[in-house]
């Protein structure tokens, strides 16, 4: 039986959580970037059903609420909450974006998922498969990222008057990126991988200031501890992270999401999540640099003509 809460979702009237004012749901293309991203984070009952729809679109979109329950022997209740976690304010909603990637996947604009790489692959199918992986994860993050958040942080950054950015491991090394981005255009930017210095320099941000953490899981008490500093001190924050919904976000005032890739035995998760994450801080550096032009590009046209140097032969 099909309770009031489910039917109101169902019909579309509820509004899921984190999207205030009914926005928009995701279309078709971020469905299966979305259902990459959360699965992990979900309870086992939802991810039976988002694996069932991202494995089968066009089956679970000729299915009823019901009828998908059954199918992943879960509750309808189960199936809705699903819905709602991947964006769509209703199942109805979930079934027309399915459809759309049935479409999208006969039409054969959507990439098949590889095998992971075995240990015996010849390197020509390695370089196939990561070349791949990497295409799907940057579509991925890019079909998932909010353009809201992005564009908020990016005005943040813009009039920052300083900026902190904090990682550690191969997040740490994106952190520096997009530092040494920020400082070739004129402003003030710090990398920190260390979480004493991190905390000690986020206890002197204020209003004004931002405050950027990285990290893929949501999770990593070392970024989370100077953001919650720097949050309490009323700098804007930002999370760049894999884990929407992880701990790290109870102090984000801006959350941008990054694709979460499939960890192998020969791959770690961290060479996927890097390149996720470098794309979301291009996407960053590239609106900041856009709403500074002005001052940006004298200060780019410096930085090259001061390593112009360095980069040509040199002569006795």
């Amino acid at each position: 039986m099909v309770t009031n809460d489910v039917k109101e979702i169902f019909n579309g009237s509820g509004v899921g959580p984190g999207r205030p004012g009914g926005e928009a749901a995701p279309a078709p293309a971020a469905l299966a970037a979305k259902v990459r991203t959360l699965a992990p984070s979900m309870t086992r009952s939802m991810q039976r059903v988002a694996e069932a729809v991202a494995a089968d679109p066009a089956g679970c979109a000729a299915l009823t609420v019901t009828g998908l329950a059954e199918l992943t022997g879960t509750s309808e209740a189960t199936v809705v909450r699903t819905a709602r976690l991947l964006g769509y304010p209703g199942y109805r909603d979930l079934r027309l974006a399915l459809a759309g990637l049935a479409a999208q996947q006969q039409s054969g604009r959507a990439p098949s998922v590889t095998a992971d790489i075995a240990v015996d692959d010849p390197i020509a199918d390695v370089v196939a498969k990561l070349a791949h992986d990497e295409q799907q994860t940057l579509a991925d993050t890019a079909a998932g990222l909010d353009t809201i958040q992005l564009g908020a942080a990016v005005t943040a950054l813009a009039a920052a008057r300083r900026t902190d950015i904090y990682g550690v491991g191969a997040s740490g090394l994106v952190a520096q990126d997009l530092a040494q981005k920020l400082l070739r255009i004129g402003l003030i930017a710090h990398a920190h991988s260390d979480p004493h210095l991190a905390v000690t320099n986020a206890v002197q941000l204020r209003a004004g200031d931002v405050a950027i953490a990285i990290t893929h899981s949501g999770s990593t008490g070392d970024v989370i501890e100077p953001l919650r500093v720097a949050f309490d001190h009323g700098a804007t924050t930002v999370a760049v992270t894999g884990r929407p919904d992880g701990p790290v976000s109870q102090y984000a005032d801006h959350i941008l999401t990054t694709s979460t890739a499939r960890e192998s035995e020969l791959r770690p998760a961290a060479m996927s999540s890097r390149t996720s994450q470098l794309l979301v801080i291009d996407c960053l550096f590239t609106g900041v640099t856009q709403r500074t032009y002005e001052t940006a590009a004298p200060a780019l046209s410096a930085s090259y003509e001061a390593l112009a140097h360095r980069h040509s032969p040199r002569t006795r």
